[in-house]
């Protein structure tokens, strides 16, 4: 069967609908939500009768609201106690269960003797075929014995002869 489409202004009359109920549905939760709050407070905290006109009368009153509160205070730090007590708990067993979960043994491992050409072999299975020569690769390096270090001789004269301007000259004109 063919799914007849939608025309866009029907689309957009049954989203507005939708959205109108929606809104309707949230106002009527939100006030049911607040008569349940009056109604806890009412039971929690009856109506408050003050007495007319005698001061000694409100400061009973007083006192006994006063006497009220401590206890109430004392519940409040008696449980925030408990729950950061708890809290601190679940951390170190959760800290105990990441290091359960992290360690384990390590196995002994085995010293094998193995040459480089049998490691690689190993590694890259049937695609090593070339033999490996480690020192074909190196550079050859000659060592170049400075004409300073060959010269022995009496070091009194080099010093005379590399005194004055001439001597700095020449000194600048051979390492240049």
């Amino acid at each position: 069967m063919e799914q007849k489409k939608m025309s866009t202004g029907r689309r957009n009359q049954l989203k507005s609908l939708l959205l109108q109920i929606a809104e309707t549905m949230l106002e009527e939760e939100a006030q049911e939500a607040e008569r349940e709050k009056m109604k806890h407070l009412e039971e929690i905290c009856p109506s408050l009768s003050v007495p007319a006109g005698c001061m000694q009368e409100l400061q009973d009153l007083c006192r006994k609201l006063h006497q009220q509160i401590d206890l109430v205070d004392d519940e409040r730090y008696d449980t925030e106690r408990k729950v950061t007590k708890s809290n601190m708990e679940i951390d170190d067993l959760k800290l105990k269960v990441q290091d359960l979960k992290g360690k384990f043994k390590k196995p002994a491992l085995k010293s094998v003797r193995m040459s480089a050409d049998a490691m690689l072999a190993a590694l890259l299975g049937s695609k090593h075929k070339v033999a490996l020569d480690l020192r074909a690769n190196l550079k050859q390096v000659k060592k170049e014995v400075k004409e300073e270090e060959k010269q022995t001789g009496d070091w009194r004269k080099n010093i005379e002869d590399k005194a004055g301007m001439d001597g700095r000259k020449k000194m600048f004109e051979t390492e240049a």
